[in-house]
């Protein structure tokens, strides 16, 4: 009896491998496969085929019907791993430079920062300009949560402040080609690249809540000064390293939240793993918790003085745009 259930369940987790594999790679062919639409549409239909004999010859037990769909997955695999980064595109003009930088003593030179003026997500003016700040003048580290998507889904950005009142946001972006539309699934394919976008606050945050309408939360982190220096070098060093060797953007993995918080890990080796580094709309719900943000008040009211939408709004492209949306805002 002991030795029926033990394959019965065998052949069950076969099967449910053979169902992930069989999901997996259909929607690895639609999404990267470099042919026409009939080779996009046929090929998957192909793999399903073969993926429904597998499963079948499984059940029934006969092992050797699902030699194809074995093949066939393994040059499944031996294709994906040729599909690599390569930095080139025709990118979407918000997206279309890399920042790199430059350290020499306390002073760090930015190169592609970005400044545009948006009216609408399709009308603004282009500008891209090169800035240098005093390491030793940062302040402040802030966290930005844009809600697009209901309470779990939120977009977020990290923001430095410096003594003399300027601030330099830094957003870890999907970079899209030109007409393309973002999709959380084909995040998960290899279907865009990524990109750190370092640029003016009346820029990142002003287009989501002035212009696209999304609920943009802000929170101040509790940090030193050698702690935020350290993280701003942190994302210095990964920009680079970026601009050098490009890499793909995953929904899950290597997103607005993983790759800043990989960097935050690098700082604190101790700062523990949770599941709301992935679902990113809860990601101030972790840092409360773990005492990354003030405990004078409750979560909910650092979410209510947060949210800048009124005053965001108010400013418009004032140049005190980031000191008036701090107004009331509860310091770390």
């Amino acid at each position: 009896m002991i030795t029926r259930l033990l394959s019965i369940a065998g052949r069950l987790l076969l099967v449910l491998a053979a169902m992930l594999a069989a999901l997996w790679g259909t929607l690895a062919l639609w999404y990267r496969l470099p042919l026409g639409e009939f080779g996009r549409y046929a090929l998957p239909a192909l793999w399903i085929v073969l993926a429904f004999l597998a499963l079948a010859a499984v059940i029934a037990a006969r092992w050797r019907l699902t030699l194809p769909f074995v093949a066939a997955f393994a040059g499944l695999l031996i294709w994906w791993s040729t599909i690599q980064p390569t930095g080139k595109g025709d990118w979407a003009d918000d997206v279309a430079r890399q920042f790199t930088a430059t350290v020499e003593g306390s002073t760090a030179r930015l190169h592609n920062v970005r400044d545009f003026d948006w009216r609408s997500d399709n009308d603004f003016t282009e500008h891209w300009d090169d800035r240098s700040y005093d390491l030793d003048t940062i302040t402040s580290v802030d966290l930005f949560a844009s809600y697009w998507s209901g309470p779990a889904i939120a977009h977020t950005i990290l923001s430095f402040g410096f003594a003399d009142g300027r601030h330099l946001a830094f957003s870890v972006e999907v970079r899209r080609q030109k007409n393309e539309v973002y999709s959380a699934i084909s995040g998960f394919f290899k279907q865009n690249e990524l990109v750190v976008i370092a640029a003016d606050e009346r820029d990142v945050i002003r287009v989501r809540s002035n212009v696209r309408g999304e609920d943009v939360q802000l929170f101040r982190l509790r940090t030193s000064p050698p702690q935020a220096k350290e993280l701003f070098l942190y994302l210095l060093s990964e920009a680079n390293d970026l601009a050098a060797r490009p890499r793909f953007y995953n929904t899950a993995t290597t997103n607005c939240t993983t790759v800043p918080f990989h960097l935050a890990q690098k700082l604190d080796p101790d700062l523990p793993v949770d599941w709301r580094v992935l679902v990113s709309g809860y990601l101030p719900d972790y840092l409360y918790d773990i005492g990354a943000l003030s405990h004078q008040v409750p979560l909910s009211e650092l979410r209510q003085r947060g949210q800048i939408e009124t005053r965001a709004k108010a400013a418009g492209d004032s140049p005190d745009f980031s000191a008036l949306i701090r107004v009331g805002v509860p310091g770390p």
